[in-house]
């Protein structure tokens, strides 16, 4: 079985990073990181969906997810039959509704991991945020079904019940910094492969392996 993690970061020359031709770059680099680590090409719209509408592989040799945010591009992908995996990646900046996503979708013991006492802990938000977004991807399942995620954290710490594993990484600097989280269904605890496909890489850090 391989486990991977393909990244690749734009050139950072684009003041309005919500323009459709952004997004739409970031699209398309993330199809060139999927058809380099599946070694097949993807192109377009040529990926076949679900009921759920999640995109999975014609063949069922592998399984794969898809996430972008600010100028990243990343690709989770893991090789065999019946496999599954998920990832988010989340640009660390502040947004005005991140307080009320808390206070009303996410449980007592990460309400407190990320309150820290008074003060909201950016970084923390983002970190919950992203292993939620990787756990309903990985389910095919949508954002309005948040409050249905069990929680990621446990007497302080990170864990999380079910047949699952998470792992938690930050990229990037205080300039550009960013949350990314994979999984894979199933309790082996392989760690993926990391592969840059772009010039330009961000340092990355390991934050945490959940199971």
């Amino acid at each position: 079985m391989s486990y991977y993690l393909g990244l690749s970061i734009l050139s950072n020359n684009d003041d309005n990073r919500q323009t459709e031709n952004h997004k739409k770059l970031l699209s398309a680099e993330a199809r060139h990181i999927l058809s380099q680590l599946a070694e097949r090409p993807f192109a377009g719209d040529d990926l076949p969906k679900d009921e759920q509408g999640r995109p999975f592989s014609p063949d069922g040799n592998f399984d794969f997810n898809i996430s972008h945010s600010g100028t990243l591009a990343a690709v989770s992908l893991i090789k065999g039959k019946n496999k599954r995996t998920g990832c988010d990646v989340e640009l660390v900046r502040p947004r005005n509704w991140a307080k009320e996503i808390v206070e009303e979708y996410f449980s007592a013991s990460e309400r407190d991991y990320i309150l820290c006492g008074d003060q909201f802990n950016e970084t923390k938000f983002y970190e919950i945020w992203t292993l939620k977004e990787c756990y309903l991807k990985l389910r095919g399942r949508t954002i309005s079904e948040i409050s249905s995620v069990p929680s990621f954290i446990r007497g302080g710490d990170f864990s999380f019940e079910g047949e699952f594993v998470f792992y938690l990484y930050e990229l990037g600097n205080m300039e550009e910094r960013y949350i990314l989280a994979t999984a894979i269904k199933g309790t082996e605890e392989i760690q993926p492969e990391i592969r840059w496909f772009s010039p330009v890489t961000l340092p990355c850090r390991s934050i945490a392996k959940i199971n």
